[in-house]
């Protein structure tokens, strides 16, 4: 119920004036997130907190306000026409908090500080971490954070001062750049062919077992169905995992045939690239604020990285596909396990 003082006023007055004493930031941004995910549970685990404190911060911020923002039922959450009006108001918040960092970090020393890069999990493993050293041998004063996720970091809401994304980011207020692309193969291990076999069509992989990662920007789930459609993932997954890393290592010891970039025979491992064809690309792009793309030492990093994932020097990340048996022939760098930090594929003596 609204107070008297209140009956006769117009609802946007209203939000106005209780919003004017709002200093909770936490728990409004707590609000957004519940807002923008749907749902209490899945803004829980996009924040990595419990159900029971994402619903106390709601409560205490229903009674900020002074309004009943959420109604809920055995449907879910749905917002109410005064929660609507406050979140336009939060967001403009939001935006304003965004700016004020980063004209702070404008104003910092160009060439120190911290600069945030979220990256996929393969990506950052694989590639990026181990030739990080270049970026830091030239500029030793710059904090790089290196956070490797599968779930793309939205640079508009300051998630990251640059992000590396698998599929095309849907914000409009945000700088994008197309990196260049990833080609997917059927890859086994020496010790799985030798064992089982090695398919040479989708028919032929069906009699096989597959160790998959399923995660967020991979669509892992759509893309199996598309390629072995009326086929139960249990007939033919013997292992999946949310992380790359892990996945590649399954497949490398011969837990079974699994699915890399057409890179992935630099990174250690006895792998057999299949003549199996998959023909699923993947556009590498990054994305960052305008005001971010402004700051010296982000400047500094959207370069290198440009630099880092040039089709020009590196063919594995070419418009066109380069089978991983001609990268020898079309690189002429380093030496690929060197480059990918991945462990010698030599024999020992």
């Amino acid at each position: 119920m609204h107070s008297l003082a209140e009956r006769g006023v117009p609802l946007t007055e209203r939000q106005k004036t209780n919003l004017s004493g709002l200093s909770d930031w936490d728990a409004a941004r707590i609000f957004l997130e519940v807002v923008r995910c749907g749902s209490f549970r899945s803004a829980a685990e996009r924040l990595s907190l419990s159900i029971n404190a994402v619903r106390r911060r709601i409560d205490d911020f229903e009674r900020q306000t002074g309004t009943t923002l959420f109604t809920r039922d055995v449907h879910g959450t749905h917002l109410t026409d005064e929660g609507a009006l406050v979140v336009s108001a939060v967001e403009r918040m939001e935006a304003a908090t965004f700016d004020v960092l980063r004209a702070s970090d404008s104003m910092a020393n160009a060439l120190s500080g911290e600069v945030r890069v979220a990256v996929t999990e393969g990506l950052g493993t694989f590639w990026l971490a181990p030739r990080l050293v270049e970026f830091q041998q030239a500029y030793p004063k710059i904090l790089v954070d290196l956070h490797c996720a599968m779930r793309s970091a939205d640079v508009s809401r300051h998630e990251a001062d640059v992000a590396i994304h698998l599929s095309r980011p849907s914000a409009l207020d945000i700088k994008l750049v197309r990196l260049g692309r990833m080609h997917l193969m059927f890859w086994a291990s020496e010790k799985y062919i030798a064992k089982h076999g090695a398919p040479r069509t989708a028919a032929e992989l069906i009699k096989h077992r597959l160790v998959l990662q399923f995660a967020d920007q991979l669509a892992a789930k759509e893309s199996f169905e598309s390629f072995f459609p009326g086929v139960s993932e249990r007939d033919l997954l013997v292992m999946k995992t949310n992380v790359s890393s892990a996945n590649y290592w399954a497949v490398a010891n011969g837990a079974g045939i699994g699915v890399f970039p057409s890179y992935a025979i630099a990174l250690g491992g006895k792998l057999i690239p299949l003549e199996v064809e998959l023909n699923r690309p993947l556009d590498i792009w990054l994305s960052y604020h305008p005001g971010s793309g402004r700051i010296p030492r982000v400047r500094h990093m959207i370069d290198w990285l440009i630099e880092a994932f040039s089709p020009a020097r590196f063919p594995w990340f070419k418009e066109e596909f380069v089978h991983p048996h001609e990268f020898k022939d079309s690189y002429m760098g380093e030496p690929l396990t060197q480059l990918f930090g991945g462990f010698s594929t030599e024999e020992q003596r």
